[in-house]
């Protein structure tokens, strides 16, 4: 026999039994999973340690470990769940004597370990144990809510997951990121990105497609995740997506074209805005809608007055960020629009066009504006401008697949879940 025995990986399992010193609440029994129809008990033949001789929660800063006796035949699989249905990774060895795990015991939930053997004869063989571990160490967990709230959406919606501590190594944002899954149906591709120490998004690659079911889950219940810090369970958040909607706005041009799953479906004279005043450009989502709005020129800045003061009831507003950036009626410039630029930001049109767009546009649709001369739209911290960086930048906000996140732990989330009261008091026609 090798001295040194290899390892395989083994699907779905990681209890390290023998080693304990501490025991686990334990019934024996056997399994027939994917054995024959009649496998023998093995209970004479594998090893769980003390464990079945003592009632106490298996400790959490131990491995588990399952053994074969020596010359008794051998395992040759082992699976290990936990009462949330998730499965505990280790690994076997290539003589089958011992498997190990390879990963932290959840804590506070009860697993049950399978394992299948054979013996010298090849005749196939099993044994089922199941242990309680012990409570997390302390009382602080991490917590995680989902956004949006349920409901539809447009196809730019990203999924938030605010936690309730913050999480700042990169190790530690892994044991997270890991933790926290996003399925679509139709299925895509995507990633988090750590926007800061407690805020993550989620987006896909591309857009979500039309019609689409999202729900994003945590599986960090009672998962360690630094120190004295462990996950608390969380609610799963579903919504879903209509049909693909964008709006695309050329400040040049002075026009808006608005695209249903590709397809033109308006196209619209605009003002956006004038020098000075300009527009942001880049991809923005709607973040709600506002039938009145009355917008005063002294929220962004601008002195009573002096020659661009204003203070004017507006109808029919679509909010794009937080800043006070809507699409709104503006019957004020109706002679501009289609011709010039003339607004302190904000995409105007005639109220009946505004009253349109209003009616046909939901939050997570897309507003996109090109060639204005204004500054970019920012990824974070002003709504949604998620879209505005490229895929591969992205992924380097992931803890996994790049650096964790480019902003670091400086606080740049603004959304529609935290938006602090004065943000929404920011409009500019």
């Amino acid at each position: 026999m090798n001295d040194t025995p290899r390892y395989r990986t083994v699907a779905g399992c990681a209890l390290l039994l023998a080693s304990l010193g501490a025991g686990a609440a334990a019934c024996g029994g056997t399994d027939s999973g994917k054995l024959s129809t009649h496998p023998y008990d093995a209970a004479d033949q594998v090893s769980f340690g003390t464990a079945g001789h003592d009632k106490k929660p298996v400790a959490l800063n131990k491995p588990l470990e399952i053994t074969a006796k020596d010359g008794d035949g051998r395992i040759t699989d082992v699976t290990a769940v936990d009462t949330a249905g998730h499965h505990l990774a280790g690994e076997l060895a290539a003589d089958g004597l011992r498997w190990h795990s390879t990963a932290p015991l959840t804590a506070g939930t009860r697993y049950t370990v399978r394992v299948a053997t054979e013996n010298d004869d090849g005749k196939p063989g099993g044994r089922t144990l199941t242990f309680d571990t012990a409570p997390p160490p302390s009382s602080k967990q991490l917590k995680v809510t989902f956004g949006p709230e349920s409901g539809e959406y447009g196809v730019g919606e990203p999924i938030t997951a605010k936690l309730s501590a913050p999480v700042k190594s990169q190790a530690a944002r892994a044991v997270v990121e890991r933790s926290l899954k996003v399925t679509s149906v139709p299925a895509t591709e995507g990633s988090w990105y750590w926007v800061d120490s407690t805020h993550l998004h989620y987006r896909p690659q591309q857009y979500w497609p039309s019609h689409a079911s999202i729900r994003a889950t945590s599986n960090l219940g009672g998962v360690k995740v630094e120190g004295k810090l462990y996950g608390a369970a969380s609610k799963p958040l579903s919504i879903t997506t209509g049909e693909r909607l964008i709006a695309v706005t050329d400040a040049a041009e002075h026009r808006m074209k608005v695209y249903r799953d590709g397809k033109e479906i308006n196209d619209l004279p605009v003002t956006t805005g004038k020098p000075g005043f300009e527009t942001r450009d880049g991809i923005k989502v709607v973040l709600e809608k506002q039938s009145f709005v009355q917008m005063k020129s002294s929220t962004v800045g601008i002195a009573a007055g002096s020659s661009d003061s204003y203070d004017l009831p507006v109808h029919w507003a679509t909010r794009v960020t937080w800043s006070g950036e809507y699409v709104h009626a503006a019957p004020w410039s109706v002679g501009s629009q289609g011709a010039a630029n003339v607004s302190h930001g904000c995409v105007g049109m005639s109220t009946d066009d505004a009253e349109w767009f209003f009616d046909t546009v939901r939050p997570g649709d897309i507003v996109q504006v090109v060639n204005s001369g204004g500054d970019e739209m920012e990824p974070f911290g002003n709504g949604f401008g998620d879209w505005n960086l490229d895929w591969k930048k992205w992924q380097k906000g992931s803890a996994i697949q790049g650096g964790g996140s480019a902003t670091g732990d400086k606080s740049a989330v603004n959304s529609s879940q935290n938006v602090v009261q004065a943000s929404r008091l920011r409009p500019a026609v």
